[in-house]
């Protein structure tokens, strides 16, 4: 037989690989830069007799160019086949015998007499015989013996305590680990060969774990020492004492490396977790009170974390959190919110609420925190608004107590839909439980802000302040109550020039617009006119013909208001002296000579003055009203006068004219002296100028008890919003039944509800019924009265 030669050029057979560790799973992965799989050389090959005979050929013939050809090589074989195939009959005993001792060498931590490489070579070349089978269940014998002498050794210290045991267990496990993957390295031609060519065979590694599985691990006396040992482990734990992490983080790895995890260890735990937080849940939740329960569940939780972070799986981690809020929160959260949320609320406890509102997120219990939330401010509301006595801070409360909870649902709750609609069904409930005072108050406290000297607030504090009373506006039904009672003190502003800044009053008309239309704030709108178009009028009066027959010793300012837009204002007669009446006048032909066809009527009780004054030697401006300055300027003709002489004279309303001479005779800045004395005035009382008045202000003014509002103006000011009620309904009533013609008393007043926005009584709507009937807007349906 013969063949074309190819030279190797020298290439040196291949020496036998060196592995890293790969433990894990026991699968085999070679090194990279070995992926292409050079066979070794076998036993045959090596001692096969060779020889090789150069045999000549024919005669060379020269090609083109001189060049000579290229000879050819012959090679011839020689020998019998038969005699080159014959193995020895020891040849696999005696290599069996070699890996035998190396692996006893191994598993006795011994030196052996072979070294890995011979050992290696050793494998390798039983498997290039078709020996593997035979090698593969040889080591497997081997292996299964070892594993069965661990399980007699830990048999027998079955009774050792829990720790003890785990220890020893720990060390079996880390011994057969460590020899399997030292024989691995030994027999890996095995993996790349027999394995890979056989199907369900295992690799050497899972060879060497499924028999630790079998014989160790599935023992029913060791399984339940372990697991129990392993519980004991976590139950001191969890009860404050140091144990021994590492080795519990082998010996569960040891179960998860077996495959064994799940159905012998990770059920046993989830129970023990149960039973013990079970136990401790009903124990704690009355030895501490909530917030101290609260932070006691959140560091559970944070330990159980810790946990499986550490020595179990990740996967038991939702099984044990589960334990803790199964038996420490859903079962007491109604006594949780009972004992301790008003507290949390009350102390802005944020930490607390936020630890609250996380957990009950958990055991999906937020309806229930939210609920308590609702419940909680629906309280506290109610008692500042029904608390007649805190009228005069029950504004300010409850911007507070909104602040809070807003504070409360950002900080704590995470702005959670559910607990806004909590406190904004809260304001709704209690803010409409006093009817009308809330509104009124929330309308003066706005006066209170606008009003000029309101010192320690810039603008924007003032507009801030305004956009948090618009949060609490929103809740109020009755609206026209407080659009009464805003418009009545914004006229005594703009009147009386009492208004802090004109920006922040459109600025709160605007935000009113915006909130309820255009129709809310016309009137509102329209004085601001009137105060704009009577500086234009008062202007053009000053550069008239009619300023020339008045002299220089008055400077009055007109201010025309037109009469749906004002409050309404009672007309007071007085006579006035000379020197006003006469400019009164004037000015009433001026106006009536450009806007002709109107009617103007003077409103003296909206009037002040400036007068200048002489106290001794002493000169002084007195910032008062206009009856005030009238009963001030008798006494330049006279230094006393009786009560009597001064009625005769201003011909005021008695109620008016004793206010006004109590504020000049009994208040603080007294122009005029009162004999005999006393804080009433009566009508045998004599009135004297007060010459030796003294004050360190150059400009003093005198508080007009007429400016303040009593209780009857506020009467006056309901029962104006009472009757503009009367008419709303009258005009909804009139208005449906144009539409519908035939309606039942139950769906017309369905549809009041619909279209009146301020709150409504059936006793109220039936008067108004009635009163159209009996004037002919409605009538009965003859089919539907009662029989008599």
């Amino acid at each position: 037989m013969s063949f074309n030669f190819t030279s190797y050029n020298n290439k040196k057979r291949p020496r036998p690989e060196h592995f890293s560790n790969t433990h894990g799973n026991g699968n085999n992965n070679t090194n990279s830069n070995n992926n292409n799989k050079t066979s070794d050389p076998s036993p045959r090959d090596l001692k096969r007799p060779r020889t090789t005979t150069l045999m000549n050929g024919t005669k060379p013939a020269v090609g083109r160019g001189g060049k000579k050809p290229v000879k050819k090589l012959t090679i011839q074989l020689k020998g019998s086949a038969a005699g080159i195939n014959k193995l020895p009959d020891d040849f696999e005993a005696k290599l069996w015998e070699k890996l035998q001792a190396g692996i006893q060498a191994v598993q006795l931590k011994q030196e052996s007499k072979y070294g890995e490489e011979e050992l290696y070579k050793a494998a390798a070349d039983l498997c290039s015989q078709q020996f593997g089978a035979n090698l593969y269940n040889h080591m497997k014998n081997a292996c299964e013996q070892r594993v069965i002498y661990q399980l007699n050794q830990l048999r027998n210290g079955i009774s050792l305590p829990d720790v003890q045991f785990l220890v020893g267990l720990n060390e079996c496990w880390k011994d057969h680990c460590e020899t399997m993957y030292y024989i691995r390295s030994i027999f890996l031609v095995l993996d790349r060969t027999y394995v890979l060519q056989t199907s369900n065979v295992l690799s050497v590694w899972e060879m060497g774990l499924q028999l630790f599985r079998a014989h160790i691990a599935s023992d029913s006396q060791i399984e339940r020492k372990v697991v129990q040992g392993i519980l004991s482990l976590i139950s001191k734990e969890r009860n404050g004492e140091t144990v021994d992490r590492v080795l519990l983080k082998s010996v569960v790895g040891m179960f998860s490396e077996l495959q064994t995890y799940i159905e012998r260890l990770e059920q046993p735990i989830k129970e023990a977790t149960h039973k013990y937080y079970a136990v401790e849940g009903m124990s704690k939740i009355d030895a501490l009170d909530p917030t101290e329960y609260l932070i006691h569940v959140d560091r559970r939780m944070e330990e159980e974390r810790e946990r499986t972070a550490l020595y179990l799986l990740p996967r038991t981690r939702p099984l044990l959190l589960t334990g803790v809020l199964d038996h420490l929160v859903r079962p007491h959260t109604g006594t949780i919110l009972a004992r301790g949320f008003a507290h949390m609320f009350d102390a802005l406890r944020l930490d607390d609420l936020a630890r609250n509102y996380s957990l009950y997120a958990l055991v999906h219990a937020l309806s229930e925190l939210a609920q308590q939330f609702h419940l909680h401010i629906k309280k506290v509301g109610t008692e500042l608004v029904q608390n007649s006595q805190l009228d005069k801070t029950m504004v300010q409360s409850l911007l507070d107590l909104r602040n809070k909870c807003d504070t409360i649902v950002e900080n704590a709750f995470k702005k959670d839909p559910a607990f806004v609609h909590a406190v904004k069904g809260a304001f709704e409930y209690f803010i409409n439980v006093r009817q009308n005072r809330p509104a009124e108050l929330i309308a003066k406290y706005v006066d209170k802000l606008l009003r000029a000297g309101n010192k320690g607030m810039t603008e924007e504090d003032v507009e801030t302040q305004l956009d948090k009373i618009m949060v609490l506006f929103r809740y109020i039904n009755g609206k026209d109550v407080f659009e009464a009672f805003f418009k009545k003190d914004l006229a005594k502003r703009l009147l009386l020039n009492k208004s802090a800044s004109f920006d922040a009053e459109k600025s709160m008309i605007s935000k009113l617009k915006t909130e309820c239309g255009s129709s809310f704030t016309g009137k509102l709108e329209g004085m601001f006119k009137d105060m704009d178009l009577s500086k234009e009028i008062l202007a053009e009066f000053r550069q008239s013909k009619y300023m020339t027959d008045l002299g220089k010793e008055l400077d009055m300012n007109v201010v025309v208001l037109t009469t749906g837009y004002w409050p309404t204002y009672p007309p007071m007669d007085i006579k006035l002296p000379i020197q006003l009446s006469q400019y009164q006048d004037i000015f009433r032909t001026f106006y009536l000579s450009k806007y002709q066809g109107r009617r103007l009527m003077w409103q003296n009780s909206l009037g002040h003055c400036v007068l200048k004054s002489q106290f001794g030697r002493h000169k002084k401006e007195l910032s008062v009203s206009l009856f005030q300055t009238a009963v001030l300027l008798m006494f330049n003709h006279a230094s006393s006068y009786s009560y009597k002489d001064i009625k005769e004279n201003l011909g005021l309303d008695v109620k008016e004219l004793h206010r006004t001479l109590l504020s000049l005779a009994c208040g603080r800045v007294r122009p005029l002296l009162k004999r005999p004395q006393g804080k009433e005035v009566k009508e045998d009382d004599v009135f004297n100028f007060n010459a030796d008045l003294k004050h360190k202000l150059y400009r003093i003014k005198i508080n007009s008890i007429q400016l303040k509002e009593t209780e009857e103006e506020n009467t006056k000011t309901k029962e104006s919003v009472f009757m503009e009620r009367q008419y709303q309904i009258d005009a909804a009533i009139v208005r449906i039944m144009k539409t519908r013609k035939t309606l039942s008393h139950t769906l017309l007043m369905a549809e009041l509800y619909k279209q009146l926005k301020f709150p409504l009584t059936p006793p109220d709507v039936k008067k108004r019924i009635e009163s159209l009937i009996d004037r002919d807007y409605l009538e009965r349906d003859p089919a539907s009265r009662h029989p008599p």
